[in-house]
């Protein structure tokens, strides 16, 4: 019995597992994912064309079935299932996928929105006539055949493509380790490029730009700016950004605007793009948004997006194309086969390989119609000499004991071949008449003619290319087509706020974190004293808690109760009217669950000689250069690291070399210079900036300017610090009252609290111009001029300002620049329930007279 061991072939499993794996991955690159540089078809693309043709089911013929062409194709060529073949059957014959669809379908073959096609047996196909430049003369010995799968029957390797389909209309796939990206192209533009190539063979990449400029998508749309374009032609490989076309309409009845889409980027789904705005819109991402509609027919598209009368119809347009697919990149990667190996080619390349192609395809032609012309042109000089020598002829046949007798001798007397013999026996009768001896005359002249022609392109260089380049203008002559997509070159980098009319709002935060931002016209000035106006509507139990005022170019600096720090542009806030809450402040910014909003700030750039000094409830001060929070990330920063049971108070912008004024809730105030605090970085937590009394806390922080010195004020209008109490009372006190002392200590009295007026809330630098707001946690709000408040000394109480209720307590102030008055200053105000709300004239202390205002204090309280 034999060694059963010796038929055993040890191999290294890693060496087969290699081999295995690289036979896999070639079969699947040249086999099925890549296509072919010369026809930009993928085998199974090809194989469906094919099938169709022999078939006959030509683009001037009768529909067939789907099913049928899958059954053919699957059957002789294809076996790898049939949905993969109707799939590619039905890409092959949807408009918004293939710049020119290569077959034409009659039934449901899907749409735009991701609506699959039915199934194979209700739909109906044909080639589509362009389908037909492919094929051309594959009868003619152009191109090599090899076996289909069970080598039963003959399939072709790559099919004649007149054309250069793989620019036409692209294409993609996944092969191992590799991918292909290629988007479909204008056929006029690149049939152009073709002969331009073949008329200069040196053209530059440049050149061939102005021909072929960039992507000519089925679906139109804009590709936003050339430099992808370029790197893709240049390299193979560039990244494209697409748009939407969208117009803005206005309804001049309504005052509202509507975002009008008609063209959307390549392969975007529609309805998962309305889909993904209705889920922005209803997450508060997207603000401004009250309809979306869908109102595409059969005469195009149209996708309506109605707008808030109070929006800005470009921001909520740019906000559409950064969230949405109404803005999308193409990856361009031209890679396909050529030599049967995957290559990245530019632009140039692949006509290149085209233009080969066709000179192999056309050489090969000439050489088969040739051959015809020359075998013909013999048959038709054979029977010529029997023509001429028409009696000898009929003797010798009539002479003849058989047709191999006859055969023989016509060749021996004439000098025929067997061919021409074989004709001179098998002719008729008809003929030997007049009429057809002139038309075996012409045609004999006519072929020799052709066969001179066909001679010299094989024989001339530029007679071949000069047939190349002639059907290639002919082939774009019959598939022309005008350009859908249009470029945008001169892109201009606009950002959000060169699209804003700048304006100054009110920013407004509540306690429970509702934030909005009004028009600053929304607010009349009134007198001081007045009851104001309802400035927001409110919960039960949530009040206005902080205001700020700035332009909607404005960055706005937010930080919060842990020492966060969120980067937003003022017109990212919502906008409300002067009497709606606004949005949550959850919606606008990723808040941890213990994490509330306390300052806001405006920054119009982080500059290197600017710092931000913060100030925390504990008296901590902190100093940091403002370049150090330039980059903000949408989570937020660390701004400054607060330590357990403080919180921030205040936040100030300076420039390093000017005071800080600190005051607490009980009326004490600290002044010191701001070299006194040494900057630090964006994590630490600070010095003491003032110490404190009792159950004193730090109610706020302001910078003092340089021009109010020490000791006796010179200005002709000195600018003043302003405190308003929890009660409504107020005053205005020269800075220069506030003596320069170290940080650190106790401070000096800035106001005399009691159960009268209350505890201080706010303070502020303000001049004899400025208006003020002042907001209750009712929502009252008042807007006086800060003129019409009193000058007192520090150890002062202060006047009315604002009349509150028994219950009801101011909670916030903010600065105005003064602004012209839209109304009359004596008219009275009338609120949102229509009755009037009365504005005192001149200066009143409700609770007292003027001179209680004034009730001295013995001496300063200096630590």
């Amino acid at each position: 019995m034999a060694d059963e061991s010796t038929h055993i072939i040890p191999i290294n499993i890693e060496d087969e597992i290699r081999n295995s794996y690289l036979d896999y991955a070639m079969s699947v690159i040249i086999g099925r994912a890549l296509p072919d540089v010369r026809d930009g078809l993928k085998p199974v693309h090809r194989r469906i064309l094919y099938g169709q043709y022999e078939l006959g089911n030509r683009w001037n013929s009768a529909y067939k079935k789907s099913a049928r062409i899958v059954g053919e194709v699957m059957g002789k060529f294809h076996p790898h299932g049939d949905s993969s073949i109707y799939d590619a059957l039905v890409r092959m014959a949807q408009d918004f996928n293939m710049r020119m669809p290569l077959v034409d379908g009659q039934g449901n073959f899907g749409s735009i929105d991701g609506d699959s096609a039915a199934a194979m047996r209700y739909t109906e196909v044909r080639m589509d006539r362009v389908a037909e430049e492919l094929l051309s003369d594959i009868d003619k010995d152009t191109i090599d055949w090899v076996d289909n799968y069970d080598g039963n029957e003959k399939e072709p390797s790559v099919l004649p493509a007149r054309l250069p389909n793989l620019l036409i209309n692209g294409s993609s796939g996944i092969a191992v380790g590799m991918s292909t990206n290629i988007p479909p192209h204008n056929p006029t533009e690149v049939i152009a490029a073709a002969v331009a190539l073949v008329d200069n063979p040196k053209i530059s990449v440049d050149e061939l730009m102005q021909i072929v400029p960039g992507p000519d998508f089925p679906t139109a749309g804009l590709i936003y700016g050339a430099s992808g374009i370029r790197d893709a032609y240049t390299t193979g490989r560039g990244v494209i950004r697409m748009r939407a076309r969208v117009d803005i309409e206005y309804n001049e009845k309504n005052g509202k605007s509507s975002l009008i889409t008609t063209e959307l980027p390549y392969q975007v789904n529609k309805a998962r793009l309305i889909e993904k705005i209705a889920h922005l819109v209803r997450d508060k991402k997207i603000d401004g948004i009250t309809d979306i509609r869908d109102e595409s027919d059969r005469k195009g598209m149209r996708m309506v997006i109605e707008l808030r009368r109070d929006v800005i119809p470009e921001i909520v347009l740019n906000n559409l194309f950064k969230m949405t697919q109404m803005q999308a990149s193409f990856g361009i990667i031209t890679r396909a086969i050529v030599n049967g190996q995957a290559k990245v080619m530019g632009l140039k390349e692949v006509l290149m390989h085209f233009v080969d192609f066709r000179r192999d395809i056309v050489t090969r032609r000439t050489i088969f119609e040739l051959g015809k012309a020359e075998a013909r042109a013999h048959i038709l000089e054979g029977l010529k000499i029997a023509l001429d020598n028409l009696d000898e002829v009929i003797a010798l046949i009539r002479a003849s004991a058989s047709p191999a007798e006859a055969h023989a001798g016509l060749m021996e007397k004439f000098a025929l071949s067997e061919l021409q013999a074989d004709a001179i026996l098998r002719m008729r009768l008809q003929k030997l008449t007049g009429l057809e001896r002139d038309k075996i005359l012409a045609e004999l002249a006519e072929l020799r003619a052709t066969i001179e022609y066909l001679k010299s392109i094989l024989g001339d260089e530029s007679v071949l290319m000069g047939v190349i380049r002639d059907e290639l203008v002919e082939a774009g002559e019959i598939n022309a087509s005008e350009r859908r997509t249009e470029i945008l070159y001169n892109v201009s980098h606009l950002s959000v706020e060169d699209l804003i009319a700048e304006e100054d709002v009110v920013v407004t935060l509540s306690h429970q974190g509702y934030i909005k931002r009004t028009p600053l016209d929304e607010y009349r000035a009134q007198r001081r004293g007045g009851r104001g106006k309802r400035g927001m509507a409110t919960k039960d139990e949530d009040f206005v808690t902080d205001m700020f005022v700035a332009s909607t170019h404005t960055n706005i600096l937010i930080f919060t109760s842990v020492g966060k720090l969120y980067l937003l542009r003022t017109h990212e806030l919502p906008q409300g009217s002067r009497t709606t809450r606004g949005s949550h402040v959850a919606n606008v910014l990723p808040l941890e669950s213990d994490e509330v909003v306390r300052t806001i700030l405006a920054a119009d750039d982080f500059y290197d000689d600017k710092f931000l000094v913060f100030a925390t409830r504990n008296g901590l001060v902190k100093k940091t250069r403002l370049d150090a929070y330039q980059n903000v990330h949408s989570g937020g920063i660390i701004a400054l690291n607060i330590k357990d049971g403080d919180r921030l108070v205040s936040v100030r912008l300076t420039d390093g070399s000017e005071e800080i004024l600190l005051v607490s809730q009980n009326g004490q105030a600290i002044r010191f210079h701001e070299e006194d605090v040494r900057a630090v970085g964006r994590n630490a937590s600070g010095v003491i900036g003032m110490r404190f009394r009792d159950d004193d806390e730090l109610v706020g922080m302001e910078v003092v300017p340089k021009d109010a010195p020490e000791g006796e004020e010179t200005a002709d209008e000195p600018q003043t610090l302003l405190a308003i109490t929890e009660n409504g009372y107020g005053k205005r006190t020269v800075i220069s009252e506030y003596p320069i002392r170290g940080r650190g200590g106790l401070g000096v009295i800035t106001m005399k609290v009691n159960d009268r007026n209350g505890k201080l809330v706010g303070i502020r630098l303000v001049s004899e111009d400025d208006q003020l707001i002042l907001i209750t946690d009712h929502g009252q709000v008042l807007r006086t001029r800060v003129g019409e408040i009193s000058t007192y000394g520090r150890n002062t109480q202060g006047v009315k300002v604002m009349v509150t209720d028994p219950e009801e307590t101011v909670v916030s102030m903010a600065r105005l620049p003064e602004g012209e008055e839209d109304e009359d200053e004596d008219e009275d105000e009338i609120g949102e329930d229509g009755l009037a709300l009365e504005g005192a004239d001149g200066e009143v202390a409700p609770d007292g007279d003027a001179d209680d205002a004034q009730d001295d204090a013995s001496d300063d309280e200096d630590a």
